[in-house]
């Protein structure tokens, strides 16, 4: 795999992480998160993260199988 490639997947990686990150040891509930502008926001960025490097890995490698790329693209936009 190349490692243009492999760099966009960390990012992905590392944008999950973060958004795991945020919930914790607490409940998912999704009231509290609705309310929570912060927490809404910082999960919004690493959805636009995760959708740009899929959006990259596709330009570089239009044949990269990964399944529901093109609806990881459409939830960032």
């Amino acid at each position: 795999m190349d490692n243009y490639i492999k760099t966009c997947l960390g990012d992905v990686l590392q944008s999950i992480h973060e958004i795991e990150s945020y919930f914790e040891g607490q409940p998912k509930v999704f009231a509290e998160y609705k309310n929570d502008g912060r927490t809404r926001r910082a999960v919004e960025r690493n959805i636009e993260i995760i959708g740009e490097a899929v959006n990259r890995i596709l330009k570089f490698d239009p044949e990269f199988k990964l399944e529901n790329a093109r609806n990881i693209i459409g939830t960032r936009n």
